[in-house]
């Protein structure tokens, strides 16, 4: 991989990690919030999504974007969306057509945020070694 194409690669792990930091220091700076809405949609153990979430979105970032496994660091901001779109947007039981058209937005950025991540987990083992501007290079060999 070139030096040029790695630098494009770069910029753009950067930039799909900002959304993560942003909301990983929601979680961390406002676990409150968090945890107390958590508990309004029914997640199992909403605790987590106080600073556990945090650190959880932090990790992730990191992964990608300083290339520590960061087929894993894709994996895991994957992982987190799921639950996210699951128990946070369910906009098809929201009778307010406003309320309802802002969570179906939030749900399918979750979807093509979860389509991404997986986009990013295959290529990171794809290219493998190969990935400029990493540390380590992925976990996962294909």
């Amino acid at each position: 991989m070139s030096a040029g194409v790695g630098a494009i690669i770069l910029v753009g792990r950067v930039l799909y990690s900002i959304f993560f930091v942003r909301s990983g220091w929601g979680h961390l700076t406002k676990r409150g919030v968090m945890i107390t809405t958590a508990e309004k949609v029914g997640l199992p153990f909403p605790y987590l999504a106080g600073w556990p979430s945090g650190v959880w979105l932090w990790t992730g970032s990191a992964s990608i974007v300083l290339g520590i496994w960061p087929d894993i660091g894709a994996l895991m901001l994957g992982a987190f969306v799921i639950p996210a779109a699951a128990y946070f947007h369910r906009f098809w039981t929201i009778e307010d057509p406003a309320q309802r058209r802002a969570q179906a937005l939030a749900f399918y950025r979750n979807v093509e945020i979860l389509g991404a991540s997986l986009v990013l987990f295959g290529m990171f083992g794809w290219v493998g070694t190969s990935l400029r501007f990493a540390m380590t290079g992925p976990l996962t060999r294909w």
